[in-house]
């Protein structure tokens, strides 16, 4: 079960994301690239603060994936 109320100065995964304007899926890579760190509730159920989610939205940058480049003809 999902927190009603999180603890006081934290977000769960979908708040943070709709704080910062991503999609969850963009939070949940944010952790996997370091970029973002839990600080508390479940492995399923994670909480980041609210500050550290504000500094991740402004050090993170747009997602190049890995796409080729087209050849000049």
């Amino acid at each position: 079960m999902e927190y009603l109320t999180p603890p006081a100065g934290t977000l769960t995964t979908s708040l943070a994301a709709l704080s910062v304007g991503v999609k969850p899926a963009t939070i949940r890579d944010w952790v996997r690239r370091g970029i973002l760190t839990r600080c508390g509730g479940s492995p399923g159920r994670p909480v980041y603060r609210v500050e550290d989610v504000q500094a991740a939205r402004e050090t993170a940058k747009p997602y190049s994936g890995n796409r080729r480049k087209a050849k000049a003809a």
